[in-house]
């Protein structure tokens, strides 16, 4: 079952970042996940400089279909390459206090293009599917530090995200 739920994750995630599309630069977009982190390269083991977080505003500097190099619109000498999946050119709206009245994860689904109902529909489609257990996996975080621990002590080589 896991294995299943595993494969379904990695295949909704190809599709997602397949599908995405080059920005146009100067373009605004925004970032449409919990939080990105601005890399100093395109390849997935670039150092990263900076997080931006769900709603931020960023300015398309260059891209290809893969990533977008971005900038800060309040400092644009901060710039950095990001998924174009973590990007979109809808708006996201904040409220003054920072999100909307609505909960951070109907924010995210929102920005993704997931809604509330269709999430019903799909909990409704199985019932034995654990998505609690997706709940749970979105709560993990893994640090810069963490993961070239990772890379070095698997013995990883560079590769490219192009």
């Amino acid at each position: 079952m896991r294995k299943l739920f595993c494969a379904f994750c990695v295949f909704f995630a190809s599709v997602c970042i397949s599908s995405s599309a080059s920005f146009r630069t100067g373009a605004k977009v925004f970032v449409c996940v919990k939080s990105v982190d601005l890399k100093d390269g395109e390849d997935i083991f670039s150092k990263s400089v900076g997080t931006v977080g769900y709603g931020e505003t960023l300015t398309v500097v260059e891209g290809n279909k893969k990533k977008t190099k971005v900038s800060l619109p309040s400092n644009p000498n901060i710039s950095g390459w990001v998924s174009n999946g973590s990007i979109t050119t809808k708006k996201i709206s904040k409220s003054k206090g920072g999100m909307a009245s609505t909960s951070s994860e109907e924010m995210i689904l929102a920005g993704k293009g997931f809604s509330e109902e269709a999430e019903k529909a799909f909990k409704s489609s199985d019932s034995s599917l654990n998505y609690d257990a997706v709940d749970e996996v979105e709560k993990i975080a893994v640090s810069e530090k963490e993961l070239s621990s990772f890379i070095s002590e698997g013995h990883l080589k560079e590769g490219s995200a192009k």
